[in-house]
């Protein structure tokens, strides 16, 4: 069944974005269980290359998407598994942190970013550069509050969720979310950076390497990533419009696929829906309502990326809808590509 959308107006949106310099480029689609109804293109890949315009295929650097494609899929296989219990403290099963301030946290603090973890990531600065002694600390810090107290958005949350996932499943995240996750749902161009030379040349420039002098391209923009040699539980995924519109089909209807991934429905409708109780911002597990909806009455979920990514998601609605773009090649400010955000969503859902 098509859906009722004023594709005119969305084109008119996503081009002023580019015109107004908010992104060089855009890619999006909308759609429900049974596919894409519509989709779109605006701008280039590169406004050094002016000749090269965004494309279906362009593979992003999605950001803290990644905390849903890697991260949250792979708990909730975890958790469905009957592996991971989401109220027990990490300490009861978790030796790294056993005697340590984690030890009294749960995975649902976790995902609900109530932890009361430190705010920042700061990976570097306070551990240094081996791998090892970055877990060592993450795993090992003080909390920031106690848990339960406070609704605080924190990368941190997903570092250690990424961590937790290697734990229990005796692999590394990246090879756990391909094996669980991306590869039975067909998502073959979805993958953790650096990105071999052919894929980078298809990916969406972001932010200018200071080491270099050049946008980054098909290495991961966060720091954290980079550090962590690319693969981590905060960032470091890169994925193509259509993956992800299989991602969410199967969200919405998880009997469409004929092999299925570690998660099904009963983690989805466990994380759409407000855990946090009367704390604001409300939360889900990972995923948040849409900012200007009501929770209750219009059920839209979204998940961004600080690349310029975004996801939503209406279970009530049977709807999702994406909308990529690199608005980090030009400023970190927010609030431009916001407005964007907020506009898109209405024209998506309306």
């Amino acid at each position: 069944m098509a859906l009722d959308l004023d594709t005119d107006r969305i084109h008119q949106l996503l081009h002023a974005g580019v015109r107004d310099k908010v992104y060089p480029g855009a890619v999006w689609a909308i759609g429900d269980s049974e596919g894409t109804h519509a989709s779109g293109t605006a701008g280039v890949l590169d406004p050094a290359l002016p000749d090269e315009p965004m494309r279906h295929d362009t593979v992003f650097d999605v950001a803290s998407l990644t905390k849903i494609l890697a991260v949250w899929s792979s708990i909730g296989t975890l958790v469905e598994d009957g592996k991971l219990q989401l109220d027990a403290a990490l300490g009861d099963f978790w030796p790294e942190v056993r005697g340590y301030p984690l030890a009294q946290v749960t995975a649902r603090h976790l995902l609900t970013h109530t932890a009361g973890v430190p705010l920042r990531a700061n990976l570097k600065n306070l551990y240094g550069t081996d791998p090892q002694d970055v877990r060592d600390g993450v795993l090992h810090e003080a909390l920031h509050r106690p848990p339960g107290e406070a609704v605080e958005y924190t990368d941190r949350a997903a570092l250690i969720l990424g961590y937790l996932t290697e734990h229990l499943s005796g692999q590394h995240l990246d090879a756990y979310a391909a094996k669980r996750v991306w590869t039975p749902l067909g998502m073959p161009q979805t993958r953790f950076g650096p990105l071999p030379a052919e894929a980078a040349l298809r990916c969406a420039p972001t932010e200018v390497d200071d080491n270099t002098g050049t946008h980054l391209r098909g290495t991961a923009h966060d720091f954290s990533a980079r550090l962590l040699g690319g693969i981590c539980g905060i960032a470091g995924a890169f994925s193509v419009l259509d993956d992800l519109a299989v991602f969410l089909r199967y969200m919405l209807d998880p009997t469409l696929t004929t092999e299925s991934p570690g998660f099904g429905s009963d983690w989805v409708k466990e994380s759409l829906q407000i855990h946090t109780k009367a704390m604001t911002p409300p939360r889900g597990l990972f995923w948040h309502p849409a900012p200007g909806t009501a929770p209750e009455a219009e059920d839209i979920w979204v998940h961004y990326g600080f690349t310029g990514t975004g996801m939503w998601i209406s279970p009530a609605k049977n709807r999702w809808a994406i909308l990529l773009t690199n608005k980090l090649y030009y400023t970190r400010d927010r609030e431009p590509l916001t407005n964007v955000r907020n506009a898109f969503r209405s024209l998506a859902f309306a």
